[in-house]
């Protein structure tokens, strides 16, 4: 007998919430699309009123061309468009949404209510829709436009709900979007509240004005017209100059006929541009318009409509790039820029680091207090790292070595430890628990073009990676002050004032604690603004504002990591980021005391992601290597 079908088509409603999952991930998701339907319908004026970040209520109302009865009703239906027609049309959108499907996976995940009218009707349309389900169609006053609102989103997804984050991280991702659409739509005037709170109120402007509305009156010297006109695709839009560029991420925008995209590899083009005028780890501003034939173009590769193919990516590539350099040589940001370069056929810019930018010598003193560390794992790992060098000879005066690296007097202790040790599995170590007990003695120890740490062992040379060692040091002690929330604090004699980003100044009061933890002081002063009254005590010397924005930048990586806890993925990522630092030229004594935080550590031999800080290599290694 054979089996029963079992392929059936799903009900409406469950492929609405599929399609919800793709195309509304959270509250901002909705906000992007309504927004663009506005746009989309010629709006002049938008106003977008939120409360709980677009949890509760999300309510987009705009001066638009409205719809009609027919239109209202089936703007809420799958694939249902104004914009296609047949396939062809899919290559020369120009429109912002075109799929069909924004309007029906948000009336299937949420209780939504809309009001619309055109202009030269009596009555407008009222429709309420409850998780795809229509409850309400009739005819009501309403004024020109559309105002649709969106209550309590996922009210019929509960999974869903519960994967949102708290309202400070959902704002964020709504200030970011709604960002976007004011930047990409300077003539139109758009405003936000949130919770009864004016957050912007944008009035039409040129572009330049809308950056300074959006980002405050500081951005006003520092921007530079960016523009170049080819048969291929025109760039049009604004720079930073060098001198602003800052530690965070978050202030790069590209267009591609209005419509806001991500595209690494064009980004690569404007920091290449920028190559010898920034600083390693720094970010320059850009709002770019790129405006191409829709038919070299394909923006229907994902739901949110973020990510492109460009038919010739190099050519591209090349033309953002000649008009990034061409406005930096301009404005004299760089000395010598070759602007007769062919844009397709061109060298990048040198990849040396920028000779003005000194990294500062600075080692911290922590000395003392990994000395005084008791725990199990510290004891046995110093133990190791004495036995490792017993049996050596001491072919020179200690005092003569000490002169040749630092010509300051100085004592090099050792920590003694009277209990019996143990091991931890590693190769360095079982190598060392196998070295014959002998009196302690003192080994040679060589650093290598400020990158790694060479010191002769018994049976062979040991390499320690110094970035890698002090990101261990360093993460192991993020993590106890986050935990214990134990950072010491060094007072400024003069506290500075800097200006945050909305969506920055929401990640700040979210990971508050956390900062504070860290040894940071700080108060809120007005909308975006800080007075950063005290920091770390052994963070490296530079200027307040690079360090807490480069502390905002780990903060928005650690956020993207939701397999860890906040203190372990903060801990990492700002050992990742600070490691860095500490690339420079050590003192004799600097490298004794990195090397006894590093074996007074939980795990000497790896950084907190896996990669090895030690490698050792044998006699008999060498051996072979001069013998093969």
């Amino acid at each position: 007998m054979p089996s029963p079908d079992i392929i059936q088509l799903l009900p409406d409603s469950i492929a609405n919430q599929i399609a919800a999952g793709e195309v509304v991930q959270r509250p901002a998701s909705a906000v992007k699309e309504l927004l663009e339907n506005a746009i989309d319908a010629k709006a002049t004026h938008i106003q977008v009123v939120l409360r709980e970040a677009g949890r509760t209520l999300i309510q987009v109302i705009d001066n638009g061309s409205g719809m009609s009865v027919t239109d209202a009703r089936m703007s809420f239906e799958r694939h249902a468009t104004s914009k296609i027609r047949k396939s062809e049309d899919l290559f020369s959108i120009r429109t912002m949404g075109f799929r069909g499907e924004a309007l029906a996976s948000i009336a299937a995940v949420a209780q939504v209510e809309l009001r619309t009218r055109q202009d030269g009707d009596e009555l407008g349309t009222l429709i309420r829709i409850d998780g795809s389900e229509i409850k309400t169609q009739e005819s009501v006053a309403a004024v020109t436009g559309t105002s649709i609102s969106v209550k309590n989103l996922f009210f019929n997804v509960p999974a869903r709900r519960n994967f949102l984050k708290s309202n400070s991280v959902e704002m964020r991702h709504v200030l970011d979007e709604f960002q976007r659409v004011a930047l990409a739509h300077p003539e139109v005037s758009l405003t936000l509240h949130h919770n009864d709170t004016e957050v912007f109120n944008l009035p039409p402007a040129k572009l330049v004005r809308r950056i300074v509305d959006i980002y405050g009156k500081s951005y006003r010297e520092q921007l530079a017209s960016c523009q170049e006109e080819t048969s291929y695709v025109s760039v049009r839009g604004y720079i930073g100059k060098p001198e602003f560029a800052r530690k965070t991420r978050g202030e790069q925008f590209f267009f591609v006929n209005d419509r806001y995209i991500k595209h690494s590899y064009l980004h690569h083009a404007v920091i290449s541009a920028f190559d010898g005028t920034i600083p390693d780890g720094s970010h320059p501003f850009y709002v770019l318009f790129l405006d191409i034939d829709p038919s070299h173009i394909d923006i229907n590769i994902h739901p949110t409509k973020t990510e492109i193919k460009f038919d010739d990516e190099k050519s591209v590539y090349a033309i953002v790039m000649a008009a990034v350099k061409k406005a930096v040589g301009m404005y004299n940001f760089s000395q010598s820029i070759d602007f007769d370069d062919n844009v397709n056929f061109f060298t990048q810019g040198s990849s040396e680091p920028n000779p003005n930018f000194i990294p500062r010598t600075v080692m911290p003193d922590w000395a003392a207090q990994s000395r005084k560390a008791d725990h199990g794992p510290s004891k046995s790992n110093l133990t190791s790292w004495s036995k490792l060098f017993e049996g050596l000879q001491n072919t020179e005066d200690r005092s003569s070595e000490i002169a040749a690296f630092d010509t300051s007097p100085v004592t090099v202790s050792r920590p003694a430890y009277q209990e019996e040790s143990k091991t931890v599995a590693s190769k360095v170590n079982r190598m060392a628990s196998e070295v014959i007990s002998a009196p302690e003695s003192d080994a040679m120890l060589f650093q290598l073009h400020n990158r790694y740490i060479l010191s002769q062992v018994k049976d062979g040379i040991m390499l320690i990676d110094q970035k890698a060692a002090y990101e261990r040091i360093l993460y192991e002690r993020y993590r106890k002050m986050l935990i214990n929330r134990t950072g010491a604090c060094q007072q400024l004699l003069f506290p500075k004032r800097i200006r945050l980003t909305h969506s920055d100044m929401q990640l700040v009061k979210e990971t508050k604690k956390e900062i504070h933890s860290l040894g940071f002081e700080f108060d809120e002063f007005g909308q975006n603004e800080l007075i950063i009254r005290g920091i770390p005590a052994d963070l490296p010397e530079e200027r307040e504002q690079d360090l807490f924005e480069e502390l905002i930048e780990q903060l928005k990586q650690s956020y993207s990591d939701l397999k860890l806890n906040k203190p372990e993925s903060l801990s990492r990522s700002l050992a990742r980021r600070f490691s860095v630092r500490y690339a420079v030229k050590l003192s004799f004594v600097e490298i004794h005391t990195l090397i006894d935080q590093l074996f007074a550590s939980t795990d000497p031999n790896r950084t907190p992601s896996g990669e090895p800080i030690i490698v050792l290599l044998t006699m008999d290694k060498l051996t072979s290597i001069f013998r093969s």
